[in-house]
């Protein structure tokens, strides 16, 4: 819809208010997830960002698109299998209650994932 929010309150405030409470259950659960990751607007959508991009998020007009890249989608794949796909994309309908305690799942892989990554690439540039 906005692809010109400079932050994540503006991208979200753009949107009608059935939206917005989705999308800010979507943050509220990434935050809590990932507290040590900052926000930002990558590929004009709201972006988590933690040794690198962590995880996205955005509005449609039928769906919220959640996307953990394809590691956090593959690590989940039967999970997210009742929910439209595509690579590194699930889109959680609007119609129905977003599945939270997984997205929360999803994020903590993620840091897990990064940080890891993180951590082997300091240990490299070390030795």
């Amino acid at each position: 819809m906005n692809n010109q929010a400079k932050d994540i309150d503006e991208y979200i405030a753009a949107f009608p208010p059935q939206v917005q409470e989705k999308l800010q259950a979507m943050r509220s659960t990434i935050q809590a997830a990932a507290p040590a990751a900052t926000e930002a607007i990558k590929y004009a959508i709201p972006t988590f960002v933690l040794h690198g991009n962590l995880v996205h998020f955005a509005a449609f007009k039928n769906h919220i698109g959640f996307y953990a890249t394809p590691t956090g989608h593959s690590a989940f794949e039967k999970e997210l299998s009742k929910y439209q796909q595509g690579k590194g994309s699930v889109q959680f309908p609007m119609d129905a209650p977003l599945p939270l305690a997984l997205v929360t799942r999803i994020v903590k892989y993620r840091v897990k994932e990064n940080t890891e990554r993180a951590t082997a690439k300091a240990a490299t540039k070390k030795g």
